[in-house]
């Protein structure tokens, strides 16, 4: 297993980003949702994507030290894109299944980087 940052964008169904959320949580790391968030807010039916950016170590956290923090292009309930962050295992990346092609990868780039999206922070306040 690696610890350098993967440069691909990865494609995740609600189950599978619950998942990743849940073992952030477990794992002690900082970037998660709250348990229970995803679960209640994000859209069941809808493709999320992730894109590693910075690779985070946690000297408190040796056992999860590297991780990566990623940015996370959530689809909502109410049918909204939103911004979001997720520290996530390398090895549970890595298995991570790539589905995307080059055009689709550069999309989602560009949607976190430009997109002008709000944020998930930005979205609960508004929603709660």
């Amino acid at each position: 297993m690696s610890s350098g940052l993967p440069r691909t964008v990865k494609a995740v169904d609600t189950s599978e980003l619950i998942r990743l959320d849940t073992e952030a949580i477990e794992c002690g790391l900082n970037r998660n949702h709250g348990a229970g968030w995803l679960v209640e807010f994000a859209d069941p039916a809808a493709v999320h994507y992730l894109w590693p950016v910075l690779v985070h170590r946690a000297g408190h956290r040796p056992e999860s030290s590297p991780h990566w923090r990623c940015m996370l292009l959530l689809t909502v309930r109410d049918g909204q894109q939103v911004f979001s962050l997720l520290d996530v295992l390398p090895a549970s990346f890595e298995d991570l299944p790539e589905t995307l092609d080059a055009a689709m990868k550069t999309e989602v780039a560009h949607r976190l980087n430009c997109g002008g999206l709000p944020t998930q922070a930005q979205w609960s306040e508004l929603n709660s």
